[in-house]
């Protein structure tokens, strides 16, 4: 039986249900001869399914419509062949999967050492996460164009998530800043009359505010610390990408103080890397062990204003330190002031592999752990900034 194949190309207008079903079927299936379905593909059909079954087929079976053996082998130049073909088949989306299952199946990551193979690819954000864990084998000649690749990325990934990061935490910032007794100049008039419609007057058809609300001057001076304490284990590629670049988006606040910290059985603090993701993804070792108690420790170490402090720990939670420890670091840091949040992972792959006895401990401490979506995290920071209940995702 063949493996999981990616779907065809969308129903051609016109076509005849019945041979269209038979179509799909036999490229899903693959074209074993218990497939059933009868039907012959030419043409670009043909091509994609040469394309899937390099893949997804059987090593010993033919490729269709075409007269080389199925698999990719080890040879860079057929493979840089069989990623020009998918592009041309199969929209980014499908693409990307087909290079994520080739680099599982097939074992090409070291073929990611060769620079002609990077600019073959369809750079995203598990391409970037299999680099990282290349970068120590990586050669010379190699580096160049992967941080190439990787600062394409980046660069798409800033464009989607900075403004609505910047925008929504810069309007939590303003509201925890905001005061009772302002001046004139800081005064919020929609929430003063908001807050003061009980005193309207009728009679002279206006309102006697008795309660002034204004702005602080947030942007002025740092409000806020946060620390983002990164788990770099081998299993969190997609959280360190994102996080690097929101670490920079926060960076860029000047009314945020923030702090990365990486860490596997070692900490490394990346803080002044947060002007560029890319320094800071290439400054990251993905595998290895973790000790997550060390890394709370220096956090913990570097705060200074426990009050306007918020600690975000990025982690499966698979501790190897020392797990009481660990917990009365969290329960010390959430009794001196600090917003202490535990995100499981923040990519867009759902619910990760965790210890979920850690997480329950974590969750009996007033913290519940949670998966995270890179489009979740502004407003899961713009709570924490303002200490209001986060918006945890439903479990189900």
């Amino acid at each position: 039986m063949t493996g999981h194949r990616a779907g065809p190309a969308a129903e051609p207008a016109g076509a005849d249900t019945a041979q269209e079903r038979l179509r799909r079927w036999r490229l899903v299936l693959g074209g074993d001869p218990a497939d059933g379905t009868g039907h012959a593909l030419c043409g670009r059909d043909a091509a994609m399914d040469g394309a899937l079954t390099s893949l997804y087929g059987k090593g010993d079976a033919p490729r269709a419509g075409r007269d080389r053996a199925a698999g990719l082998g080890a040879s860079a130049p057929a493979v840089a062949r069989w990623l020009g073909d998918i592009r041309t088949y199969f929209p980014s989306s499908v693409v990307q999967v087909m290079q994520r299952d080739a680099i599982d199946r097939l074992g090409l990551a070291t073929l990611l050492l060769e620079p002609e193979m990077l600019e073959a690819v369809e750079a995203d954000v598990h391409l970037v996460g299999t680099l990282l864990s290349l970068n120590q084998a990586m050669p010379e000649t190699t580096k160049e164009t992967a941080r190439a690749v990787v600062r394409k990325v980046v660069d798409d990934l800033e464009k989607r998530l900075a403004t609505r990061t910047r925008a929504a935490l810069t309007g939590a910032l303003d509201r925890s800043a905001r005061t009772g007794r302002p001046r004139h100049h800081d005064i919020d008039w929609d929430r003063t009359i908001a807050a003061n419609l009980k005193h309207y007057l009728p009679e002279h058809r206006t309102i006697v505010p008795e309660r002034l609300v204004g702005y602080g001057r947030a942007s002025r001076s740092v409000k806020k610390e946060v620390v983002l304490c990164l788990d770099q284990s081998g299993s969190m590629a997609a959280s360190v990408v994102y996080s690097s670049v929101f670490g920079a988006v926060l960076a860029s606040l000047r009314a945020i103080d923030t702090r990365l910290v990486v860490f596997d059985t070692a900490v490394v603090d990346l803080t002044d890397q947060l002007d560029d993701p890319v320094d800071v993804l290439f400054g990251t070792r993905l595998g290895g062990g973790t000790d997550i108690n060390r890394a709370l420790a220096y956090c913990h170490s570097r705060i200074t204003r426990p009050a306007e402090t918020v600690v975000v720990l990025i982690s499966d939670l698979y501790e190897g330190g020392i797990r009481d420890e660990m917990l009365k670091r969290v329960a010390a840091m959430q009794a001196a002031g600090v917003r202490f949040v535990p995100l499981l992972a923040l990519s867009d792959e759902g619910t990760p592999s965790y210890d979920r006895d850690h997480a329950a401990a974590l969750a009996a401490l007033g913290a519940p752990a949670f998966a995270c979506t890179p489009d979740l995290f502004p407003e899961v920071m713009a709570a924490a900034i303002e200490r209001r209940p986060l918006p945890i995702p439903d479990a189900g």
